[in-house]
């Protein structure tokens, strides 16, 4: 019980930060991948922002703990290469932030605005998250490894 609490303070504290720094309007994320036109550096600033602020909590303090204070083991990939799933996952991420202009975290923030716009955005992106998973049990009951 303890977890979720902290995990539900985490996330609406992400969410407020979010809020403050103006990166659930879409306009300004837009704004910031409009590097060719009125190009709006905020969200740059709001990155570098958070790097410094996690970056030495992380290698002066999380990476020297045997283990995370709330769980048994940190949870941290093993994969070193970039395959084809990674990189087409990551394309169709930058494509639907380009054209949205809301990502995951804000788009759950926003769901709170009642916007339908937002919803549908949510909903598609439960639907694509639900057909990967579909994709990978196939592929796992076939036993076809993703190739690299």
């Amino acid at each position: 019980m303890f977890f979720r609490a902290i995990a539900l303070l985490a996330g609406l504290l992400f969410g407020l930060g979010m809020m403050i720094s103006g990166m659930v309007n879409p306009t300004n994320v837009i704004g910031f991948l409009d590097i060719f036109g009125q190009w709006n550096p905020s969200l740059a600033f709001v990155m570098g922002g958070a790097l410094l602020v996690f970056m030495p909590g992380y290698f002066l303090l999380i990476r020297r703990q045997p283990k995370p204070m709330l769980a048994e083991t940190f949870c941290l990939s093993d994969n070193q290469s970039l395959d084809k799933r990674l990189v087409s996952g990551s394309a169709l991420f930058g494509i639907g932030w380009g054209l949205a202009g809301i990502c995951p975290g804000p788009a759950i923030t926003l769901l709170g605005s009642g916007s339908g716009s937002v919803a549908l955005f949510f909903l598609s992106m439960l639907a694509g998250m639900y057909l990967v998973n579909i994709v990978d049990d196939k592929r796992a009951a076939l036993d076809i490894s993703p190739q690299r």
